[in-house]
């Protein structure tokens, strides 16, 4: 029986903590920082917990 493998799209966008949660970065903090505030791309740079309803497909794709 072959080995699974972990999507390679997922392992780069998700990450398991040490408590078995999975965390990902926040939509809209890579560019155009000049029409943000600094505030407001401090907030988006910390990473958030995935949806419930994510999460069993999720964590599907990492093999977990």
């Amino acid at each position: 029986m072959p080995k699974n493998k972990t999507h390679s799209g997922a392992k780069k966008r998700f990450r398991v903590t040490g408590s078995g949660k999975v965390m990902r970065e926040q939509a809209g903090h890579v560019h155009k920082f000049h029409e943000k505030t600094p505030q407001k791309a401090r907030a988006l740079s910390m990473d958030i917990l995935v949806s419930k309803n994510d999460l069993k497909k999720v964590k599907k794709l990492l093999g977990r």
